[in-house]
């Protein structure tokens, strides 16, 4: 395993199981008095989420008696996704012998294909992997890179104001994908079997064809006016919206998705169809050149490691904003003695934290490899105890008192993710994205390829906002073949009650839904109320509190305003959290899919794989 530096950010203390272990045998008792008695009375308030989410949960019966040595390995496998298809995707390949990571190519390829509205192959990720052999955990980055012909100033009018709707739609908007490059990188590295396998159910999918669902028609009708003539062709055939099941075919990008089988990335970033990408891209005024696909490459990054409380978290360095934004959070509230009271006073600590957390981000955060980040310092005990003084016990932080950083720079809602966990213990954590619904819509034709709008991530100036409202600074400003920020957040929990995978889309406010999920399986929950539980978040600006229905009673409400606290109500939920928990000392698995979105959670045991 790399070394890792001190500090908070990168924590010299042990990971290993055995450690993990005895630190659950210590404290269970204390554990399960707490839980006993801990209120959950904001989790039940949504009444409709939790009851919804979908969920299996799965004991294996050789270690049903508690007195039992807890189990070194899972008693099977199990994946949560955005659509049941690729949770059965990422099954089916684990039946054939394949491991987490091959299960994670296989998932990776066919949510492109059956939800086309958060990822694709024309778009990029972050794969969080662990090792359960040597305990290695690292992070593929196949993050969008900026095209070499991209500019500063590329998005900006004569009187240097943000054109509107240039980085978001069209080609123009569209970073190099990294998609293709990661997905040979996972099978190369870490796979056991070849991408012919693991491509094949996402290639039946485009080519056969799935059923359009709900939630893709209304992004379908909501989105056409923005499609391009090849992405009307594919997804509104005979030019009319899908009505439900009907079946949606995708041949050009089945075609694309074999040669990627068949020649690795190779046959994305090469041959026809990086011919037939650049041609459609500079046909509609893109910059993309040759060389700008030839010289993509994933990258292979060291996780952050922090701790809360007995909880050991792997998650998301920089281009990721999200695991630093945890590692400070977490480290503010240990400081400030936080308890989840489900009060007012508990939300206020939280928001406070998050405030001066997405400061930074703002202030500090772009790509490593272009930008001299002060981690080591932002994630340290000493900077968090300076943080936690400023927070004052019974009273709102104005956002407008911190040190201004200049304008925000937001990433799109439409994002996916998926866990996984395999029968040795391997696990997967990925979130891939193309930013808005659709990308920036545009298909090159030929490839039924959406490209991303990744290039509104970056911060288009140090005045101009993006379509999601966060800030940002010269450190994510647009550069050739740089990365822009993200707040993608797949993360590993690791501690008495077991191991966590999760993780979500939902723009700026990934990085917050997957920290109330951390701390409600910290405070007892299990994954299908990980997943549902309702939410509510900051951003430091604009220095609003939004808040899911059923997230705060009216009460609550009350006490937050007088806080100080401009809240804002939403209309319905927003998220896609993926959840999948191996209780180690129990020995069972759980797999909840979030109710707000169509995807599933699903267990199988090893015995049930044998009997296939």
């Amino acid at each position: 395993m790399p070394s890792r530096l001190s500090g908070g950010l990168y924590s010299a203390r042990s990971t290993a199981r055995g450690e993990s272990r005895a630190i659950a045998i210590e404290v269970s008792a204390a554990a399960t008095q707490h839980l006993n008695s801990s209120p959950l009375a904001r989790v039940w308030r949504a009444t409709g989420a939790a009851l919804l989410a979908l969920v299996c949960v799965v004991q294996s019966p050789a270690f049903a008696d508690a007195g039992k040595q807890a189990p070194a390995k899972p008693p099977g496998y199990a994946v949560a996704s955005a659509h049941p298809l690729a949770t059965k995707a990422g099954l089916d390949v684990m039946a054939a012998g394949g491991n987490a990571f091959d299960a994670a190519v296989a998932v990776t390829a066919a949510i492109a294909v059956v939800e086309p509205t958060g990822s694709g192959i024309g778009g990029g990720g972050f794969w969080l992997l662990h090792r359960e052999a040597d305990h290695f955990d690292t992070m593929v980055d196949g993050r969008e890179v900026a095209p070499m012909a991209a500019t500063a100033s590329m998005y900006l009018d004569k009187d240097g104001k943000a054109i509107d709707l240039a980085s978001r739609d069209g080609a123009l908007a569209a970073g190099i994908p990294g998609e293709p490059a990661a997905l040979e990188y996972l099978a190369k590295k870490f796979g056991k079997l070849p991408l012919t396998k693991t491509l094949a159910p996402a290639i039946r999918y485009a080519r056969e064809g799935f059923p359009a669902d709900e939630k893709l028609i209304r992004a379908i009708d909501h989105g056409q006016k923005r499609f391009s003539p090849a992405a009307r062709a594919v997804f509104l055939p005979n030019d009319k919206v899908p009505t439900p099941g009907q079946i949606i075919k995708q041949p050009d990008l089945a075609v694309v998705l074999q040669r990627i089988a068949d020649k690795g990335a190779k046959g994305f970033y090469r041959g026809e169809t990086a011919a037939k990408l650049l041609a459609g891209v500079r046909a509609d005024g893109g910059i993309w050149s040759d060389e700008d696909l030839r010289r993509y490459t994933a990258v292979e990054r060291q996780p952050i490691t922090t701790h809360f409380r007995d909880y050991t978290l792997v998650t998301t360095p920089p281009p990721s904003a999200g695991g630093l934004l945890l590692a400070q959070v977490l480290q503010q509230l240990e400081i400030l003695g936080w308890t989840e009271n489900h009060d007012a006073v508990s939300t206020h600590y939280v928001v406070e934290a998050l405030r001066r957390a997405y400061h930074d981000r703002a202030a500090y955060l772009g790509d490593p490899d272009f930008v001299n980040i002060p981690l080591t310092r932002l994630a340290s005990r000493s900077y968090a105890e300076a943080q936690a003084k400023t927070i004052k016990p019974d009273q709102a932080t104005p956002s407008s008192s911190l040190a201004q950083t200049g304008a925000q720079a937001t990433e799109g809602g439409q994002t996916s993710h998926f866990s996984i966990i395999d029968a040795d213990g391997n696990r997967v954590a990925a979130t891939m994205s193309i930013n808005l619904s659709f990308g920036s819509s545009y298909m090159a034709p030929g490839t039924g390829v959406m490209l991303n709008d990744e290039m509104d991530d970056f911060a288009a100036s140090t005045t101009a906002s993006n379509a999601y409202g966060l800030i940002g600074s010269e450190a994510n400003l647009v550069a050739p073949r740089k990365r822009p920020l993200s707040t993608m957040t797949p993360t590993f929990v690791e501690g008495p009650r077991g191991v966590l995978v999760l993780g979500t889309p939902g723009g700026s406010r990934i990085a917050t839904m997957v920290l109330l999920g951390i701390l409600n399986f910290v405070d007892g929950a299990d994954a299908k109320t990980v997943v549902s539980a309702p939410r509510y978040h900051h951003q430091y600006l604009p220095d609003v509190v939004q808040f899911e229905p059923g997230a705060f009673s009216a009460e609550e409400q009350t006490q937050l305003r007088a806080m100080g606290y401009n809240l804002r109500p939403l209309d319905s939920g927003y998220g896609n959290l993926q959840a999948v928990l191996w209780d180690v000392k129990g020995n069972r698995l759980e797999a909840a899919a979030d109710p707000r979105g169509v995807g599933s959670g699903e267990v199988v045991l090893k015995a049930a794989a044998k009997a296939h």
